[in-house]
């Protein structure tokens, strides 16, 4: 029998996603115990967590370990083009026949039991780790912490990064309820490192109760600019001088290097040289994260995945540095359940036209409303001239001289102009 392709499994496993999504890991560890997994993995392995950050986090640690000499399987999400993007091993991405091979097993294990999207991806990505006889594994959480599915495997150490408002249907209405969802990756005894420099009291409650060692951001380890070119970081263990910029862009970028860089020295297990610390900070790469694509005869591009109010800060903290005089024409498409008044409020005063669309998702809020929210905030030139390619060409249309074309507002919005565009992601 020939088995499926990529595409007919993921529209399998798209049609197997339940109406009503019930937060919870019990269905994950009953199809763990069907596939042999095992909750402690065989090597050590870091969950990610925090409501923005996570993929920077991811890369970051990914590029470090792979530079001390690691082989190290990375899982994120969501994906921007294709969904192998969400498994790394080493510096590649998993291919179709492995990844085949990985939903065949999840298949065969979980028997007659419901599992989301999300939950039969991540227990594909682990059985391909293992597989692949990695040894380090880095798991992103995808929503909140305490019953996400990653969080059914046991951390040698739990990074988590900033903390604010997104997913408020499911995590809770405030920062504390929210942090509370987000430390149940916490383990007792288990390190953990806090990204956040000031994180709700919720962070340091579970870190008590569970006894584990917290390394705190602006307390435990600290950054520290060196001109304008360089950074020091200090921390357990001692200091690094004279660090490059890291190679994502954002002033953000900073922090999120400063804790992975903590999550490795408190790790006693790994050993990760200077070098290697140096080396991962100039290589770490990923889509979609304040990236600018340079195009002959054409505005710069910039593509930023931003869709909560704290990261959509960072975002326009990020376009007030852009050198100038130039203007921002931005093409932006939302999904229903966010914040969109919270979120774009920030960039109001950096964008000079708005082109708004439609994402492609039956979750999607649609351009007109989207519209009718920034006129609200106070933007004056709003469009909304139809599909992504419509918008990116209105856009670019409207750009001259040293002004930038922005697509932000969701993974979605970013795909499309990445797939217009026929980017790599790789």
């Amino acid at each position: 029998m020939i088995a499926p392709g990529i595409n007919a499994w993921l529209r399998r496993l798209e049609a197997m996603q339940p109406a009503r999504i019930e937060l919870g890991l019990e269905r994950v560890r009953a199809a763990m115990a069907g596939m042999g997994l095992p909750a402690r993995l065989p090597v050590p392995t870091l969950l990610v967590g925090g409501t923005n950050g996570k993929g920077s986090a991811v890369a970051y640690l990914k590029a470090m370990l792979s530079a001390a000499g690691y082989r190290v399987g990375a899982y994120t999400s969501p994906h921007l083009l294709r969904y192998n993007e969400r498994i790394a091993i080493g510096d590649q991405f998993i291919n179709d026949d492995a990844l085949v091979a990985t939903f065949e097993a999840v298949e065969a294990g979980r028997g007659d039991l419901p599992l989301t999207y999300f939950e039969f991806g991540t227990l594909a990505a682990v059985q391909a780790f293992l597989q692949a006889e990695v040894e380090i594994i880095l798991l992103e959480v995808g929503l909140g912490g305490r019953l996400d599915a990653v969080n059914a495997f046991e951390p040698d150490l739990s990074l988590l990064m900033s903390l604010d408002l997104d997913h408020r249907d499911w995590l809770g209405p405030d920062r504390e309820s929210i942090a509370r969802e987000k430390t149940g990756i916490f383990r007792a005894g288990v390190p953990a490192v806090c990204a956040d420099p000031q994180p709700p009291l919720a962070v340091s409650v579970a870190a008590e109760r569970l006894g584990l060692p917290l390394y705190q951001a602006g307390r435990d380890f600290r950054v520290q600019r060196a001109g304008t070119d360089a950074w020091d970081w200090t921390g357990p263990g001692g200091e690094l001088l004279e660090l490059r910029l890291p190679a994502l862009a954002g002033k953000h970028q900073l922090a999120n290097a400063a804790a992975c860089i903590c999550a490795l020295h408190a790790l006693p297990q790994l050993e990760v040289p200077e070098q290697a610390v140096r080396a991962g900070l100039a290589k770490a790469r990923i889509a979609g994260r304040f990236q600018s694509v340079q195009r002959a005869g054409r505005p710069v591009l910039i593509l930023d995945v931003a869709h909560n109010p704290d990261a959509a800060r960072a975002l326009a903290a990020n376009l007030a540095s852009l050198p100038g005089p130039g203007r921002v024409q931005a093409m932006v498409g939302m999904l229903a359940d966010k914040d969109h008044a919270a979120t774009l409020e920030p960039l109001i005063p950096h964008v000079d036209r708005w082109f708004c669309i439609t994402p492609d998702s039956p979750r999607a809020l649609d351009a007109g409303t989207l519209a009718s929210i920034l006129r609200g905030l106070g933007a004056s030139r709003v469009e909304t001239p139809g599909d992504a390619a419509r918008a990116l060409r209105a856009a670019e249309a409207g750009a001259e001289g040293r002004d930038v074309v922005l697509v932000f507002g969701s993974f979605l919005t970013v795909a499309a102009a990445a797939a217009l565009e026929q980017l790599d992601v790789a």
